[in-house]
């Protein structure tokens, strides 16, 4: 049996080919991406690291079907992104793909709750059984508490872990993560980063842009990206579960 990372590029949740971005135009354009090729299957965490500037953010925007690349091709559950309708974009971001944005993108006006399950209310699933879902994503990262409070009314680590489990409810096949433990402490990252990973054993595959090492460890592959283009991949070896798991988060 073949590692996360190994298969046919025929089973890939997620392909990017030689996906470029340029903002503005010559001699004062910036190449955010540069011929970037990845393939993430499902069941694979990547997490993707690099400096300020090297891409990262404009490579999950790009994977999310959020923004045009200037080249290449992005596929989506082997759904070719380019040309498809807005409509049918908008539809596959709030089926299949989950996305943890780094300023959380709460509705103000919305209760923790509401804005975990919005993705499905949108999706036109029953109201309670969207609620039940989005309390239990909620659960899951220890907000249920907080249910009924409004964004204003959260702390920067409560907002975070509410975004995130928007993210997750329903039945995702693509996680997109951007620093998904910024507002963190270790204990409550490790725990967030644990909730990933339990969506990949389900067979979701996810990529996580992370500064954070000892976060990127929980990765089954790390990607590094330096003036948007991939300078190196590092896979984690097989082994026993618990080498997933931060000393301290233990």
């Amino acid at each position: 049996m073949s590692r996360p990372g190994q298969g046919s590029s025929a089973a890939s949740v997620l392909e990017l080919r030689g996906v470029s971005k340029t903002y503005g135009q010559e001699p004062a354009a910036v190449h955010a991406l540069a011929g970037v090729d990845l393939s993430v299957p499902a069941g694979e965490m990547v997490a993707v690291m690099g400096p300020s500037g090297s891409g990262k953010s404009t490579l999950l925007t790009i994977a999310g079907s959020l923004e045009e690349p200037t080249s290449g091709q992005v596929l989506v559950c082997g759904m070719a992104l380019a040309g498809m309708p807005r409509g049918r974009k908008a539809r596959l971001r709030r089926r299949v793909i989950g996305y943890v944005f780094q300023d959380f993108n709460l509705l103000p006006g919305l209760t923790a709750a509401e804005n975990a399950a919005l993705p499905l209310e949108l999706d036109g699933v029953p109201v309670p059984k969207a609620r039940a879902a989005g309390l239990a994503a909620l659960a899951a990262l220890g907000v249920a508490g907080r249910a009924g409070r409004f964004p204003d009314q959260l702390s920067g680590g409560e907002r975070q872990r509410v975004a995130i489990a928007r993210a997750v409810v329903g039945d995702r096949r693509l996680l997109l993560a951007d620093e998904p433990s910024g507002a963190l402490d270790s204990v409550n990252a490790g725990e967030v980063m644990r909730l990933l990973h339990e969506a990949c054993q389900r067979g979701v595959a996810a990529v996580v842009v992370t500064h954070d090492a000892q976060l990127a460890a929980w990765a089954d592959r790390v990607v590094l990206l330096r003036d948007g283009r991939m300078t190196g991949t590092t896979t984690r070896p097989p082994g026993p579960e618990s080498l997933l798991i931060p000393k301290e988060t233990r």
